[in-house]
């Protein structure tokens, strides 16, 4: 299975070319699942469908999906309230429901719910050929991509401390025999603790998610114009990208017209100063309407497919 996340400045037609790498895909013969994390979701009005956090068939092998943070939020949320009321009965006593409702709101946590969402789907769609992502604009997108590593980083850092919880039940059940608080049966083993079983899932689940990310079989595609304007926030996606050490393979300089040929060639120059990793394709400027513009007559799928 390859991934393909399209990133771009907001208005660069990234949306558009996702669509449309995933329509040339399946019409070559490849299963196809194309995604969008964009809250703005032009997904649905390109192909005219409307699509919803479960994906949807459009062609014997092409599916449409729109994911929907605001519900993986809450899904996010509430799986959590339960796995900590399920472990810690008596916290009920401290009404900490009412705080638990207020993380749906905390900065961050659309993050963790994209995040979420997309291990899901790495994990469970493995019988597509091809997986399309279309990104949020520049800064929540560097933020998605960023969380797999720093979330493995914390729930390393968690599971040693749960240890040194359990090694400290372990001596006093030593020394007492008894390893039970008010009625509650307290594990000091790692494979009987439900809290370290949960962190071991964690941590290989999100470590996974950071190897398919930085692998061979995932492409990153950065798309930006051929003018100024979307110059400074696409050096800052090719930095950042730079500095979690993903792999930014392909940038297309989308709505290329011959008269931009000057401003173009600076644009690029100023991007990608000196490297020849990074392949960088003109998409000429093409008349569309939203609802059919993944009919582009431009081949991408020359870019992707070895």
């Amino acid at each position: 299975m390859k991934t393909i996340f399209f990133t771009g400045k907001g208005g660069v037609g990234k949306s558009t070319l996702a669509a449309t790498l995933a329509w040339q895909l399946s019409q070559a013969g490849n299963n196809v699942l194309a995604v969008s994390f964009d809250p703005a979701h032009n997904l649905g009005d390109i192909f005219g469908k409307r699509l919803s956090h479960r994906k949807k068939r459009i062609t014997d092998t092409l599916y449409l999906q729109e994911a929907d943070l605001d519900k993986a939020a809450g899904t996010y949320i509430e799986e959590n309230i339960g796995i900590l009321t399920q472990i810690y009965s008596y916290t009920r006593a401290f009404n900490l429901d009412v705080y638990f409702k207020v993380l749906r709101h905390s900065p961050g946590v659309e993050e963790y719910a994209a995040v979420t969402t997309m291990e899901q789907i790495f994990r469970e769609e493995r019988t597509f050929d091809y997986i399309v992502f279309d990104t949020p604009p520049t800064g929540l997108a560097l933020r998605i991509l960023a969380l797999p590593n720093i979330t493995i980083t914390w729930v390393d850092r968690l599971r040693r401390i749960r240890r040194q919880i359990l090694e400290k039940r372990y001596t006093i059940h030593n020394i007492s025999g008894k390893y039970i608080e008010k009625g509650v049966r307290l594990p000091f083993e790692e494979k009987e603790d439900p809290v370290m079983q949960r962190l071991e899932i964690l941590f290989k689940r999100y470590m996974n998610l950071y190897k398919m990310l930085k692998g061979a079989e995932n492409t990153i595609a950065v798309v930006f114009n051929p003018d100024y304007l979307s110059l400074r926030e696409s050096q800052r996606i090719v930095t950042g990208l730079s500095d979690l050490q993903l792999p930014l393979r392909v940038a297309f300089d989308n709505k290329f017209t011959p008269e931009q040929q000057e401003v173009a060639c600076e644009v690029e120059q100023q991007l990608f100063p000196g490297t020849d990793h990074v392949d960088v394709v003109r998409v000429p400027m093409h008349g569309y309407a939203r609802e059919g513009a993944y009919q582009m007559s431009f081949d991408l799928t020359k870019h992707f497919v070895p």
